[in-house]
């Protein structure tokens, strides 16, 4: 079990130098974002939930209607988020993400990946094959630990192409 236990340490220091290096990437869009922590919330939120009610967005946040108003507001004049009627109730009003939030939010998930595009290039075929299944493995015990996954992400497992 020690060995184990070697090698879970060894992968996690290697994953945290990682961390550390793409951290330094000061294109990442997270950082030439204006956005405050509480609109990065915010959106994240309609990113993950789609149309959002404020009295649901407020309460997922833990602040008041009014708060959220303020914040939703900015978001708003920046045309990162939209406004619009509820269909089933005209009182209420669903916070969405706008084009233009969409894609910043993108932006920010997949950030680095270009890098690591860059990275994987370098390495040889025996490595990419040892990487692509060590991600694999990852992601099938990360889906079986996970009732929270996207949808999108549990239906379409990890793809093996024999084209590495």
């Amino acid at each position: 079990m020690a060995d184990q236990e070697r090698l879970i340490a060894d992968i996690m220091g290697a994953q945290q130098q990682l961390q550390h290096l793409f951290a330094y990437d000061r294109s990442d869009p997270l950082f030439t974002s204006q956005l405050t922590m509480s609109q990065l919330k915010i959106l994240f939120l309609l990113h993950r939930s789609g149309a959002t009610s404020g009295r649901e967005l407020a309460g997922l946040l833990g602040v008041s209607l009014a708060t959220l108003s303020g914040m939703v507001d900015r978001l708003v004049a920046q045309n990162l988020a939209t406004r619009a009627e509820d269909p089933h109730d005209r009182r209420v009003r669903r916070i969405s993400l706008s084009p233009a939030g969409h894609e910043l939010i993108s932006r920010i998930i997949t950030a680095g990946a270009e890098r690591q595009r860059k990275l994987l290039t370098r390495l040889t075929g025996e490595e990419l094959h040892t990487v692509r299944d060590a991600m694999a493995a990852l992601v099938r015990v990360a889906m079986e630990d996970s009732a929270a996954a996207p949808p999108d992400l549990c239906r379409r497992p990890p793809g093996r192409s024999d084209e590495i």
